[in-house]
C-alpha cells in the first residue's frame, strides 16, 4: 500500500499536468494497472502538494479535512477517481490513434464548466486563471482538468504517447518526436540492460 511520502517520490515525466495525475496509476504498458499511489484522502493531497496543485499551506489546511469533515474528505478522493478514469480513457486513446468517446470528452467538459466557476482571471507575467481557495471538494482537481482541457484544445495531439516500457502517458516534446520512454532514468535505463543481456546471450550462444 503506497504512502503519502510513497507520492512524494513519484516522478512527473508527463509533461502535463493531467497526464501526471493519469500516471499515479502504474502497471504495464498493455492491460490493467496493477499499482495506484492513491489509496486515499491523504495520498490525493500529498499528491496535489507534490505537483504544485495546492500550496505547503492548502496542503495542511486539506489534510485537516480528514478530521474535521471526513464524508467532504470521501467525497473528494472519490472525485478525483472517477475524474481520473475520464482524463485516462481521453488520453490513452489519442496515445493510440484513436478517438475518445464522446461520453468522456462530455464528462471532460462538465468538469471543466464547474473548474471555471471557481477560477478568477488574473495578471502575473501574463494573464490566466488562477484557482479560488474556497475549500470546495472539488478544488485540487479544478488545475487538472483544465489543464487536460488545454491539452486538448492548444497541444499537439500526436505529441501525446505511452511508454514503451510502462502505462505512463506524457506529451513528446523532442525535435524528431523520438521519445519512447516516460524516463530514461527508468523505463529507458531497464530496456537498455535488457538489450544488452540479449545482446550477450546471443553472442555466448553462436
Amino acid at each position: 500500500m503506497e504512502t503519502v511520502e510513497g507520492v512524494r517520490r513519484l516522478r512527473l515525466v508527463g509533461g502535463n499536468l493531467a497526464l501526471d495525475f493519469v500516471n499515479t496509476r502504474t502497471g504495464p504498458p498493455v492491460g490493467a494497472p496493477d499499482g495506484d499511489v492513491l489509496t486515499g484522502h491523504p495520498e490525493l493531497v500529498a499528491w496535489a502538494g507534490h505537483a504544485g496543485v495546492l500550496s505547503d499551506a492548502e496542503v495542511t489546511r486539506w489534510h485537516r479535512l480528514r478530521r474535521d469533515d471526513p464524508d467532504a474528505a470521501q467525497a473528494a478522493f472519490e472525485w478525483s477517481l472517477r475524474i481520473r478514469d475520464c482524463l485516462d480513457e481521453i488520453f490513452r486513446a489519442l496515445a493510440t490513434g484513436r478517438t475518445p468517446s464522446r461520453s468522456a470528452l462530455d464528462r471532460l467538459g462538465d468538469d471543466e464548466a464547474d473548474a471555471l466557476a471557481h477560477a478568477r482571471l488574473d495578471r502575473t507575467d501574463r494573464f490566466g486563471w488562477t484557482w479560488r481557495d474556497d475549500h470546495t471538494a472539488g478544488r485540487p482537481l479544478r488545475p487538472v482538468v483544465h489543464a487536460a482541457v488545454e491539452l486538448l484544445t492548444t497541444g499537439t495531439l500526436d505529441r501525446i504517447k505511452g511508454c514503451g516500457g510502462c502505462r505512463f502517458l506524457f506529451t513528446d516534446e523532442s525535435k524528431n518526436r523520438s521519445r519512447r520512454w516516460c524516463s530514461m532514468d527508468d523505463c529507458g535505463t531497464t530496456e537498455k540492460a535488457r538489450r544488452y543481456v540479449a545482446a550477450r546471450r546471443t553472442r555466448t550462444t553462436r
